[in-house]
């Protein structure tokens, strides 16, 4: 099983200017990240607008980027789906691709209770064989998954590994790792508390700042492992405006697709009803990058 550890980029979809999928430009953007030496990368995540996609398109992404990939990182691909057979049918379709595991969250429609959220869980991770990252996000799904059913899923479902915790109660991710033991790992899902819930046992971070700055986010990790931790402080300072404005904006997905472009990478539009930047928008993260890269000098 592949090592997941570290900050994990999850990556924008890049698309044409008449919003088809930039397969190409993906495999570019996946290659930058493997030569700057991410911990590994996500694909088909919420910042991926995976809801936009089709069937035929998630699939295909998926094929492209553990093609491109070829085993060199960790490839986690995003299977979430509205209805269990379907989560079913695209985790069984990561597995098939060679995705080292998946990220499955709840229904983002139905509001399930925890116990349905948990019999959800389970039957998607016992389909497959390789190891599952569940989610929690209540901001997109309207559900708070209660620490408890995190825990006790961890510990009865095998391949059951990993959580993104993405509630922004960093007294959830302590608990979690008090109460959980190695029954199930959490990785930060909020990029505005990520030194935070290392300090509280987080071995991981699924990262959208990390599309725009991924050595600053892998540099993060690393020196906190290392038990720096006055510099990863200072790189904490240095890329929170950055996490902040990709938290509050409302607009993730536009920031990571416009902050790659200005670097020359592939970006694109967004699909609507997401819409560009704003002048005022484009001029913020101008300024926020400009400033980092000041910093790094």
């Amino acid at each position: 099983m592949a090592l997941l550890e570290g900050a994990f980029p999850v990556l924008a979809t890049p698309m044409h200017d008449d919003e088809t999928i930039d397969y190409e430009g993906l495999k570019r953007n996946i290659e930058h990240f493997i030569t700057i030496n991410v911990a590994g990368i996500i694909v088909n995540g919420s910042t991926g607008e995976f809801v936009s996609l089709t069937k035929e398109e998630k699939f295909k992404l998926m094929e492209v980027a553990a093609e491109q990939v070829n085993g060199r990182i960790p490839l986690v691909i995003g299977t979430a789906a509205e209805t269990t057979a379907d989560a079913v049918e695209y985790t069984k379709k990561a597995e098939s691709v060679g995705a080292d595991a998946a990220l499955l969250i709840n229904s983002y429609y139905a509001h399930p209770k925890d116990n349905e959220i948990y019999e959800h869980f389970k039957t998607v991770a016992e389909s497959v064989s390789l190891p599952i990252m569940i989610y929690n996000n209540p901001f997109t799904s309207g559900i708070d998954i209660e620490t408890e059913t995190i825990l006790q899923v961890g510990r009865d479902v095998e391949n059951i590994t990993h959580v993104k915790e993405s509630s922004g109660e960093i007294r959830k991710v302590r608990d979690i790792v008090r109460q959980g033991g190695n029954s199930i790992i959490p990785f930060c899902g909020s990029d505005d508390l990520v030194l935070e819930s290392f300090l509280v046992g987080a071995t991981g971070w699924v990262s959208v700042a990390g599309n725009i700055v991924p050595e600053l986010a892998t540099e993060l990790y690393t020196t906190f492992k290392e038990g720096n931790v006055d510099k990863a402080w200072e790189i904490y300072d240095q890329i929170l405006p950055l996490c902040n404005f990709l938290e509050d904006s409302g607009k993730y997905v536009q920031i990571v697709k416009r902050g790659m472009e200005l670097q020359g990478l592939a970006g694109g539009p967004s699909r609507k009803p997401r819409l560009p930047l704003t002048d005022k928008e484009e001029v913020t993260l101008r300024e926020i990058l400009d400033q980092i890269q000041t910093v790094k000098q």
